[in-house]
C-alpha cells in the first residue's frame, strides 16, 4: 500500500509534497495497486485532511500543471464548495448579474456532485458552451464581459482518478474533490468569490487562501449551509488580503427558517431553464432576487468595480430588473457551443 494511504487510514502523520507527489506518478505510470485510488478518495472524503497534507496535497497538483500564460486581471470567479440544502443555480444567476453591471466575471464550476443540476449542467440547458482554453476565455471575456471555463482549468490528476476508479462514480465517492474544488482550478484571475457550505471546512481552506498572494479570496458562510451570500441571515465574508472578516447582516432577521424555500431549485428538469430566466428577469421571489443581488454584489466589490456594498446591492437590482442579465444570457445562446480547442491550443 503506498505510503500517501496508510499516512491517510492511520492519521498518524502528515502527508508531504515528497509523498504525494510519487502518489501521482505511480497513478499516471498505471503502478498503484487495484483499489488504491478508491481507498484514497474514501478516506479523503470521509475525514478531511489536516492542514498541512492539505497544502501539500494542492502544491503537488500545482507543480504538474502546464505553465499559464495568460493573466485575467481586474477579473473575479465565483465559485462554491457544494454541499448544504439544495437552491437553484445562485451563483451563476450573481455571475450574469454582476457582468451585466460591468464586472468581468468567470464562473468555474463542475456537473451535478450534490445537487440536482450543477452550473455546467445549467449551461448546457440553456445552450451556452465552456471555454476550452485560457486563449479562448480571455477573448469570451473581452467580448462578452463573462466567461465559463471548463474542464482545462482543472488538474489532468482529477481525470485519471475518475477513470480509475471505474465503474464506481466519482460522483459518489469524490465529495472531497468538490469540497477543494475552488482552489483545484488554476484561473489567473485578481479576486475569487468562494461559498463554503460547511463550516468545518473554514479552517482549512483559510489556511491555503492564506498562502495565496495572487489573488483576493473571500470565503464567505452563513449558518443555514448554503455555499453562497443569503440576504435573509447574517453572513460573514472571510479574506486574505489582511482587510479582516466582513459582516454582512440579514436583510429581515428571522425570516431564514421559512424564506429559505424561496430559493429552492424548479420543481422539476423541464422547469429548470424557465426557473432560472425568471429570476435574472427580477421575477422571482423577493428573496431569490436580494440573494442573487448580494452575490453579485460582492463580486463587484472584491473586483473593485465599487466600492458601496449598498450602491453595488442597488446596481445588481437594476442589472436584473432592467433587462441587462437577461440580455446577456441570450447574447451567448446566440453564439455557437466551443467544440474544438482554442488554435492557440490550451495552455
Amino acid at each position: 500500500m503506498h505510503d500517501v494511504l496508510i499516512a491517510l487510514l492511520t492519521g498518524n502523520r502528515s502527508v508531504d509534497q515528497r509523498m504525494w507527489r510519487s502518489f501521482w506518478d505511480r497513478l499516471h505510470d498505471g503502478a498503484l495497486q487495484p483499489g488504491e485510488t478508491v481507498a484514497l478518495l474514501t478516506s479523503l472524503s470521509t475525514r478531511m485532511p489536516d492542514q498541512s497534507t492539505l497544502s501539500a496535497l494542492l502544491r503537488s497538483l500545482d507543480e504538474r500543471r502546464p505553465p499559464v500564460d495568460v493573466r485575467l486581471d481586474d477579473t473575479v470567479n465565483i465559485v462554491g464548495t457544494g454541499g448544504g440544502p439544495r437552491t437553484f443555480n445562485i451563483s451563476t444567476a450573481s455571475a450574469f448579474a454582476a457582468a451585466a453591471m460591468g464586472v468581468r466575471v468567470v464562473k468555474t464550476g463542475s456537473r451535478a456532485y450534490s445537487s440536482t443540476c450543477g452550473s455546467f449542467d445549467l449551461l448546457e440547458r440553456l445552450g451556452i458552451g465552456l471555454t476550452v482554453s485560457y486563449g479562448q476565455t480571455e477573448a469570451t471575456l473581452e467580448r462578452f464581459g463573462i466567461a465559463f471555463p471548463g474542464h482545462f482549468v482543472y488538474p489532468r490528476e482529477v481525470m485519471a482518478l475518475a477513470k480509475s476508479i471505474l465503474p464506481l462514480d466519482l460522483r459518489t465517492l469524490g465529495g472531497f474533490i468538490n469540497k477543494v474544488g475552488p482552489f483545484l482550478a488554476a484561473m489567473p484571475v485578481s479576486a475569487q468569490l468562494v461559498g463554503v457550505s460547511d463550516p468545518s471546512l473554514l479552517p482549512g481552506l483559510r489556511h491555503i487562501a492564506a498562502a495565496v498572494a495572487d489573488r483576493k479570496i473571500w470565503l464567505c458562510a452563513n449558518d443555514l449551509g448554503i455555499d453562497e451570500l443569503v440576504s435573509s441571515v447574517d453572513n460573514v465574508i472571510y479574506t486574505n488580503d489582511g482587510s479582516g472578516e466582513i459582516q454582512l447582516r440579514a436583510d429581515a432577521p428571522g425570516r431564514a427558517p421559512g424564506g429559505i424555500t424561496e430559493l429552492r431549485p424548479a420543481g422539476d428538469d423541464t422547469t429548470v431553464v424557465e426557473h432560472f430566466l425568471g429570476v435574472l428577469s427580477g421575477n422571482g421571489t423577493s428573496l431569490a432576487t436580494r440573494t442573487v443581488c448580494w452575490n453579485a454584489a460582492a463580486l463587484a466589490v472584491a473586483g473593485g468595480l465599487v466600492e458601496e456594498w449598498t450602491e453595488a446591492i442597488a446596481a445588481a437590482e437594476d442589472a436584473l430588473r432592467g433587462g441587462g442579465a437577461l440580455d446577456l444570457v441570450n447574447r451567448l445562446r446566440a453564439q455557437p457551443a466551443h467544440r474544438a480547442a482554442d488554435p492557440r491550443g490550451v495552455r
